[in-house]
């Protein structure tokens, strides 16, 4: 049976005021000026295996098609190379919305499943959160293991290579002093998104460890 798959978006599907909230994030306010040239998924090095190109994304954004623009593979195959923010004539940082619109997935916990972009950088924001630093063999370890097991084996033989030449740490790197570290990461965790659209604190999401900014 040919599974019909529907492609027109009604108002009922729009999360209204999901746009202003974005625009509303320091770097993201220039959105409103979008004028749909195209000219960002032109010069996108990405946007052929994109589901969505970077032009469809922000006005899907803009329009308050919440659950289309953070279901959309493209956020996390934007590759940050500036190109679209350069070339923009209306000079809109859409590299930035890009990563607004990561943390917003992560924070909702809607990003595609197993997925290594988003767990790779949650990993990433709790580990220099807790340490002050990341140890990359743990933090590929740890993503490996929550996404794809079977490849994390299959590079056995590049972990025995690094450990031979002690490029493999067995212990996880710290720096002195995490609590002052702490303190610092909670004033920045004041600005996280769980203020900008729930008015308040969210427990646990502070800065949404993307590590993507």
């Amino acid at each position: 049976m040919i599974q019909i798959q529907r492609t027109i978006r009604y108002e009922s599907d729009r999360t209204i005021g999901f746009g202003r909230e974005i625009m509303s994030v320091p770097g993201c306010e220039q959105l409103e000026t979008c004028i749909q040239c195209g000219t960002c998924s032109g010069v996108c090095p990405l946007s052929i295996f994109m589901d969505h190109t970077p032009r469809q994304v922000m006005e899907l954004t803009r329009s308050d098609f919440k659950k289309d623009v953070l279901q959309s593979v493209t956020i996390w195959l934007c590759a940050s190379c500036y190109a679209c923010t350069v070339e923009c004539p209306k000079q809109i940082r859409i590299t930035d919305i890009m990563y607004e619109l990561k943390q917003r997935a992560i924070h909702e916990g809607i990003y595609p499943k197993r997925f290594p972009i988003p767990v790779l950088a949650q990993e990433f924001y709790k580990m220099s959160h807790k340490h002050g630093r990341v140890t990359e063999n743990f933090l590929a370890t740890i993503m490996f293991l929550k996404t794809n097991v079977f490849a994390a084996v299959g590079m056995w033989r590049l972990g025995l290579n690094l450990l031979v030449r002690g490029r493999f740490p067995l212990k996880i790197e710290s720096i002195k002093h995490t609590d002052e570290l702490g303190r610092m990461m909670a004033v920045v965790d004041k600005l996280n998104i769980g203020t900008l659209s729930d008015g308040h604190k969210t427990p646990g999401h502070g800065g949404s460890g993307t590590g993507a900014h």
